[in-house]
């Protein structure tokens, strides 16, 4: 049995975060944020309108935090497509390779009923 292998124990967490579950109605989305411009970078989910996994590079946010915003970092209000994968394993290698190369760090969200995907 091979030794526990840091890298890809990341893969195999972030695949599993990007979950699609049509009849509990959940997506999972993973945002790679930018800690010092307190920015998403990167958003990755299932688009269930592709049927596929779907990177997206972040090209414009909220102006500001709202204090009510938990999340801690400015939204990004407009994307435009990095990459997109038939399996979520696929979209895990290009998020560990831009979080590594642009040192980002990650924040999930689990969205819940078809309105909020």
């Amino acid at each position: 049995m091979k030794g526990f292998m840091l890298e890809l124990f990341t893969r195999h967490l972030i695949a599993e975060t990007l979950l699609y579950d049509q009849e509990l109605d959940v997506l999972g989305c993973l945002s790679l944020v930018d800690a010092e411009r307190g920015r998403e970078r990167y958003v990755a989910a299932f688009a269930p309108e592709h049927g596929a996994f779907v990177v997206e590079e972040a090209t414009a946010w909220e102006d500001e935090v709202p204090e009510e915003n938990a999340v801690g970092y400015a939204l990004a209000t407009e994307t435009r497509e990095r990459s997109r994968h038939d399996v979520p394993e696929e979209a895990a290698e290009v998020l560990v390779m831009l979080a590594t190369q642009h040192s980002l760090l990650p924040s999930f969200t689990l969205l819940e009923g078809e309105e909020s995907f």
